[in-house]
């Protein structure tokens, strides 16, 4: 914010013609002259918005400063853009001025009319401190409250034990209670984790030097991979009710909204100038749904609302020494669903249904989840006999958080965690219950009472895409026999012809299994037999076909299976119904790389 403060002997002013900013003239006056005045231009800038209640005080403090100054109890408080080339929105600078006039208690204060064009003349004194110029800036911070934390357990028979005098034989459940209870000496994470070592070696992903630390690409088993998960998390939102939208990757800070919203973020946002707009890069879809949702006209016959969108990418400005593999990124995937209920009873109904989702994620994917319910203490006290119920219908001990007051724009949540090597969270799934976002976004619905606000739900039914990959390798990585999800392998069935003699049955085979939507390719190389078999090994190829004669005698194949190690001769048919019990309702996409290894490129 700009100022220039003048100490006159009068000023006088008078409207001319409205803009189309102009505020209604209602208990302003269209002309007036004050006499013996601290006369104040103000100019709101977009960095404003950010903060602009303490910006709104500050700038009080700075003309009450003036005024005592120079012995005046009169300010004149005069809209003036020209003072700056950065101006904050209409909406937010009449709101900054309005409230700085509101601030200045016990003064007489005469404020010009906002868009308005003006006539105005003065006469200002001439000693040392009758004309001073003030710029106030108010660094956002991360709204921060002094919030104390107990740590529960709850058992499916609503037995409740403080989370220090548990003991559990989950061992997972167990590393969980120690890491939220701080036991660990600390909480940064690991440099090279597992997955770290298994994305570059699979050739799935990769760090981006040319990129910003935290910003991966994706190689082509990596992207298919990435795209399955991206489907699955598709096909499981929709089929549950939710319409799928699309909106922006960034937002204009003049927004009041956006940017309260945006506070609670601090310094976790990217910034970005566009051309003279202040905008962000969003964290989460919230800004564009909440935006969707505001725009509607919602009776009470159209909630529950869901919408789901893939918010590809969300950005979150993390400090370098956080960012790590595929468990922590500045630009990451996350599939985001918004549900708006009609009250309170019908978001926690709502709130069970999509947990459910989260645990089904979890067994789809391979993904051990242990379940953590935070909540404040009030919201827990209100309501027991639901986190009662929520307990007992998921069969399996949560760990409580329970907070002396509130200091998000939840009362709830409930975040399912795997566990990575070195035995700390990686958080996936969430379900949250907002209570602040209808207001601030101005979401609404009509019943027949008239006008009421939705409760909001966040829920990503998987977490992260990023993270879902890296909790599925650290997983692996502690298995006997390391493996993907039969649906998630790039490549399910590799077919290794001893000989080129065999290669044309080989086409054959490919083309039959390929039919029936199954990736499948051919080790043709110049390599022995037991190379090509370590190199599926490594790859995690679910079935290895090896073909020679007998097999094309016979029209059958020779096929190892990966997790039993078994080995087996089947039918085409027989390998292709195998296949698909293991696949049966999984997204399927096509093999993206040469069906023939001899073709295919390295990319690491």
């Amino acid at each position: 914010m700009r100022l220039l403060l003048m100490h006159v002997d009068y000023f006088e002013y008078k409207t001319t013609k409205a803009t189309k900013y102009a505020e209604d003239l209602d208990g302003l006056r269209n002309e007036a002259r004050i006499e013996e005045a601290l006369a104040v231009f103000i100019a709101a800038e977009r960095v404003d918005a950010i903060n602009a209640d303490e910006v709104a005080l500050e700038a009080s403090k700075a003309i009450q400063d003036v005024a005592t100054n120079v012995a005046t109890k009169r300010v004149l408080l005069y809209p003036y853009a020209h003072l700056s080339s950065e101006l904050a929105s209409p909406e937010i600078a009449l709101a900054i001025l309005q409230q700085i006039e509101s601030l200045l208690v016990g003064y007489e204060v005469l404020r010009a009319p906002f868009g308005w064009y003006k006539s105005f003349s003065l006469k200002c004194k001439g000693h040392p401190l009758a004309e001073l110029s003030r710029s106030i800036k108010v660094e956002a911070q991360p709204e921060k409250k002094k919030v104390d934390r107990d740590f529960y357990v709850m058992e499916p028979d609503g037995k409740l034990t403080p989370a220090n005098a548990y003991s559990s034989a989950d061992s997972e459940f167990q590393d969980i209670l120690r890491y939220e209870l701080g036991q660990y000496v600390t909480r940064s994470a690991e440099s090279e984790l597992p997955h770290i070592r298994l994305m570059k070696e699979k050739e799935l992903v990769e760090y981006e030097p040319l990129s910003d630390v935290g910003h991966l690409k994706w190689l082509p088993k990596g992207k298919l991979i990435r795209d399955l998960l991206i489907d699955y998390t598709y096909l499981l939102s929709v089929s549950y009710g939710a319409m799928p939208v699309e909106t922006p990757v960034m937002y204009d800070l003049s927004s009041k909204a956006v940017s309260e919203h945006a506070s609670k973020f601090g310094e976790r946002q990217y910034r970005l100038k566009a051309g003279s707009r202040d905008m962000m890069l969003r964290f989460a879809a919230c800004f564009g749904m909440f935006s969707m949702m505001h725009e509607m006209h919602l009776t009470s016959k159209d909630l529950p609302l869901k919408l789901y969108e893939l918010s590809t990418y969300s950005f979150r400005y993390e400090q370098r020494g956080e960012v790590t593999g595929l468990k922590r990124q500045r630009a990451f995937t996350m599939p985001d669903m918004h549900t708006a209920c009609k009250d309170m009873n019908e978001a926690k109904r709502f709130f069970l249904e999509q947990l459910k989702l989260g645990f089904k994620s979890g067994l789809d994917l391979a993904i051990k989840y242990e379940p953590i319910f935070r909540s404040t203490k009030t919201f827990y006290e209100e309501n027991k006999t639901w986190v009662q119920q929520m307990v007992r219908e998921f069969k399996r001990p949560f760990l409580l958080e329970l907070l002396s007051e509130r200091a998000h724009y939840w009362v709830c949540k409930c975040d399912l965690a795997a566990l990575d090597t070195s035995r700390k969270p990686i958080e996936c799934p969430t379900v949250q219950i907002d209570v602040e976002s209808a207001e601030r976004f101005d979401i609404k619905y009509y019943d027949e009472t008239g006008e009421a606000r939705p409760i909001i739900l966040h829920t990503s039914p998987t977490g992260g895409i990023e993270r879902v990959l890296g909790a599925i390798l650290e997983a692996q990585a502690l298995e006997r026999v390391p493996s993907l999800p039969v649906w998630l392998a790039p490549t399910q069935v590799r077919i290794i012809p001893i000989s080129d003699k065999y290669l044309n049955y080989a086409e054959e085979v490919l083309d039959e299994v390929q039919k029936a939507k199954i990736r499948i390719d051919i080790d043709d190389r110049d390599e022995s037999i037991n190379k090509k078999v370590a190199a599926a090994g490594k790859e995690w190829v679910p079935y290895v076909v090896v073909l020679g004669e007998k097999e094309q005698e016979e029209k059958s194949l020779a096929v190892t299976k990966r997790l039993t190690g078994t080995k087996q001769s089947m039918s085409v048919k027989e390998l292709i119904y195998e296949v698909r019990q293991n696949t049966n309702q999984m997204p399927y996409r096509p093999l993206t790389l040469p069906q023939k290894l001899s073709k295919r490129p390295k990319f690491v």
